[in-house]
């Protein structure tokens, strides 16, 4: 019998997951190849003033993928810049800018959020800058050997780090991390942290532990947080979520339990809604101004997933 694969593919709903570069995964390792595709006329170069992309252009003419002159000119460290991938024939790359105090002007740092809520940038570009931002963040943190402590130097286009010492090869991490609505008939339990907006509640999350699987991390974590035992556990979708590096696992989750014991070192308020409720969070229509996360972030799409199919 074959497998009934669906039609669609939920994850690409969300944001920060709709690259379609080309990451050429088994050719990273010929050092020959990506020089001569960063020597190209039309490499493209994603620049981070820490870990914020600098895009250049003003108002809706923005563009955050600049020409090897403005790298220079910026003064980008292109000798540790990763590779990205190819975006159809032009090949990627990203480099971090030494510390300054100021951009010249026609430039400016921008926070990635920010990006992904205000739309200035479509999907695809935003998925390039969250797969820059993970990468160069991994990098600067990463530039001594775990094993002997020694430095560390970038190798098969920045996808590994090798340690001239011991011999220990370092990969860029992901930390998986958990997302989850847990529900109860017409009733689903949300929470807020005091980070979040004034009146933004969302899905529970917490990170994935060693020897858990997925489904135990969604059961441990909603205990933990709001006290409630979980039964069945259903995965949703996925999102690359670059804060610095995570990988949001979205899930619905039956909560077998009613009562709420929240953890206040972690929430701020954790409460049941109802159906109707958690639409019009969605819809920016509550009566008592509460809201629910932007449509870029998978708890907004776990949320609807649930209210739509009520």
């Amino acid at each position: 019998m074959p497998i009934p694969f669906p039609d669609d593919e939920p994850s690409r709903l969300t944001g920060f997951s709709t690259s379609t570069l080309d990451r050429l995964g088994d050719r990273r390792g010929d050092a020959a190849l990506l020089s001569a595709l960063a020597e190209r006329a039309d490499a493209g170069f994603v620049l981070l003033d820490r870990d914020r992309p600098v895009l250049a252009g003003l108002g809706d003419v923005r563009t955050a993928v600049h020409g090897r002159g403005v790298a220079e000119t910026l003064s980008a460290r292109l000798e540790q810049a990763v590779f990205l991938g190819l975006d159809g024939e032009q090949a990627l790359f990203a480099a971090a800018l030494p510390p300054v105090d100021a951009l010249p002007e026609g430039f400016e740092a921008c926070d990635l959020r920010g990006l992904a809520m205000d739309g200035v940038l479509d999907a695809r570009a935003l998925s390039v800058l969250a797969e820059a931002k993970s990468l160069v963040d991994w990098h600067g943190r990463h530039g001594f050997c775990a094993n002997c402590g020694t430095a560390t130097q970038l190798s098969t286009g920045g996808w590994r780090r090798d340690c001239p010492a011991c011999g220990a090869q370092h990969f860029p991490r992901t930390d998986p991390v958990v997302i989850m609505l847990a529900v109860d008939g017409d009733r689903c339990i949300m929470g807020r942290q005091a980070r979040f907006m004034p009146g933004m509640y969302s899905c529970l999350a917490g990170f994935v532990e060693p020897g858990e699987t997925i489904e135990d991390a969604v059961r441990r974590e909603i205990r933990e947080e709001a006290g409630v035992p979980v039964g069945r556990v259903r995965y949703l979708a996925s999102q690359p979520w670059p804060f610095p590096s995570s990988l949001m696992i979205g899930c619905l989750a039956e909560a077998l339990g009613e009562t709420i014991t929240m953890d206040s070192d972690e929430l701020e308020d954790c409460r049941w809604f109802d159906r109707d409720e958690a639409a019009a969070m969605l819809e920016r229509t509550h009566p008592e101004g509460l809201t629910a996360p932007m449509p870029f972030a998978i708890a907004h799409r776990i949320l609807r997933a649930w209210v739509e199919a009520g």
